[in-house]
């Protein structure tokens, strides 16, 4: 990778519009943005990481500047490991700037040479969440607007095995 490269980190389950919107703008900062799945095995999570790789593929309309990745472990190991020094964080409210505040303060700790931009989430989605998205998709609650086709056909899937 050359140019100036980023790491998205998060869940992703599922990754939603606003998460899209803040990776978006994040390309028009960077020359790469690796989008990674944290796989954190304390989170209950509904899709399958590889499952969770799909989702995003198939919602960048393969965008070569795009690479959709996953980790264990900390950030700071990962950021290291693909010599990305950039972190991009989106932020919906004060609840999430507290949280991402004390992450980033103690990722800078960890790697001195870790920066973390964050980025307000855009007007249209800062009350979307995976949380919130899959809660209306369980019970059968239109998503539409929220995800892309490829994310909303999969939680009909998953749901309708439930």
């Amino acid at each position: 990778m050359k140019g100036k490269v980023a790491v998205y980190p998060g869940s992703f389950d599922p990754i939603t519009f606003g998460h899209l919107d803040i990776l978006h703008r994040g390309l028009e900062l960077f020359d790469t943005v690796i989008v990674a799945i944290a796989n954190n095995i304390e989170k209950k999570t509904l899709f399958t990481v590889q499952e969770r790789k799909e989702l995003i593929r198939g919602s960048i309309n393969k965008d070569d500047k795009v690479i959709v990745d996953s980790f264990d472990g900390l950030l700071v190991d990962y950021v290291k490991k693909v010599d990305a020094p950039f972190v991009i964080r989106g932020l919906r409210a004060m609840s999430d700037f507290e949280y991402e505040f004390q992450m980033a303060s103690m990722n800078r700790n960890l790697n001195p040479e870790m920066d973390t931009l964050f980025m307000m989430t855009s007007k249209d989605y800062f009350f979307v969440s995976s949380r919130t998205i899959k809660e209306v998709a369980a019970f059968n609650g239109s998503v539409a607007v929220f995800v892309p086709e490829v994310v909303e056909l999969s939680l009909k899937e998953k749901f309708s095995h439930k």
